[in-house]
């Protein structure tokens, strides 16, 4: 028997961003013990591997229901399906479920390897992460998921893999005239004196561009204003201070009742993930996209008699930032219910004799929906505590 041992070189987390370089240190060990060669000739003692390969494979599993309620695969556009023909790792990575939308190329790492007993082997796998894949995503109808494939196979024997799964997140969209992007004054150390003794500072690099981007961004404050009306009047006036937001942060935004003319009894804000199918490989004979709402966060108040209140919602690490490909298009909204009325009753003066409010009974209600988009992108792979562990195959 040979034991296969996988483990990511970063401890901390299994998450990287596009374009990121991923370092995996594999070892092939031969756990037989020293006693057993005494009856056993050198020949016997030695295991042995023929071949052994590792790659990075980006997996689409996708399912629409149709009219008649039956589940139809939608498989992953032609266009950007990346076959890798007369490669021996690619049939190890039909063992996982979905269609293999990218994978990069086999890295092969022994030919013929032989182990005697006790006998460690360790192999430094490293491979850049396309920045044209799409992230790790988990939705309804359409998944996206990564697993680094190790396939080794036995001279007669089929082909076995040990899958490690990663995550992957986006890398944030940068834009090269915003002034976010500058991380240093290049001018000013144009004019200064050139020094040959000192070292010349590397450019950063795509990543460091897309990390101080992101930070610069979403730190931004810029507080936007919406009037909330229906047909009877003004509800009140919300505030939310910036509209894009970083995996982790907290959606913070208030609510100010002094301007309306409607009361409102109650209020509930959902944090909210739209799906949206842009486009089926299967004929279809409708065009409209297909969506689905995934509620995360909540919050819910009942708030009559309130001036002013506020609403918090923390954005969860798990979640997949906005993002968009040729198969779905994934966004956030805050979802908006307030209950309203207009019951003479709801007056809140107060009896003088006892000095107490007596709520009415029975009151009559309306409800009013209001959807607010929201952006949000990555935050650092340092930020999400996802422990990579240790992966291990037997092969017998």
């Amino acid at each position: 028997m040979i034991e296969i041992t996988a483990k990511l070189i970063r401890d901390q987390s299994a998450v990287f961003l596009c374009g990121e370089v991923v370092e995996c240190l594999i070892t092939f060990t031969n756990p037989t013990l020293p006693e057993h060669r005494i009856s056993q000739s050198n020949c016997d003692i030695l295991e042995n591997l023929a071949w052994a390969t590792v790659q990075i494979h980006c997996y689409c599993n996708s399912t629409i229901q149709e009219r008649g309620g039956s589940s139809v695969p939608v498989d992953a556009p032609s266009s950007i399906v990346k076959t890798v023909s007369g490669s021996t790792s690619l049939d190890a990575s039909n063992q996982l479920k979905g269609e293999v939308l990218k994978s990069t190329e086999p890295k092969i790492l022994f030919c013929d390897l032989r182990l005697s007993p006790g006998e460690m082997r360790q192999f430094m796998f490293r491979e850049t992460l396309s920045v044209n894949t799409p992230p790790t995503y988990r939705g309804v109808m359409v998944k996206y998921y990564y697993k680094i494939t190790v396939a080794t196979q036995r001279v007669g024997s089929t082909v076995q893999a040990l899958h490690i799964p990663i995550r992957v997140l986006p890398l944030p969209p940068v834009n090269c005239s915003d002034e976010a992007v500058t991380l240093n004054d290049e001018s000013n150390e144009d004019l200064a004196p050139n020094n040959p003794f000192l070292e010349k500072k590397k450019a950063p690099s795509k990543i460091e561009y897309a990390l101080h981007y992101l930070q610069n961004i979403t730190a931004r404050r810029r507080p936007n204003f919406y009037l909330i009306s229906n047909k009877r009047g003004k509800v009140g006036r919300f505030c939310l201070f910036k509209p894009i937001y970083k995996l982790g942060e907290d959606i913070v935004g208030t609510l100010d009742f002094t301007c309306g003319t409607v009361r409102c009894v109650q209020l509930s804000v959902t944090l909210q993930c739209e799906e949206i199918v842009r486009k089926r490989a299967t004929e279809s004979t409708s065009d409209a996209p297909i969506g689905r709402i995934t509620n995360f966060t909540k919050h819910h108040e009942v708030c009559l008699g309130l001036l002013q209140t506020q609403m918090i919602l923390p954005i969860p690490l798990y979640v997949s930032p906005t993002f968009q490909t040729d198969l779905v298009d994934v966004r956030w909204r805050l979802h908006f219910q307030f209950v309203t009325s207009t019951n003479d009753e709801l007056n809140m003066d107060i009896d003088r004799e006892t000095l107490e409010w007596h709520a009415p009974t029975d009151i009559s209600i309306e409800t009013m929906i209001w959807n607010l988009p929201v952006t949000l992108y990555p935050t650092a792979p340092v930020q999400i505590p996802q422990a990579s562990g240790l992966y291990t195959l037997n092969i017998k």
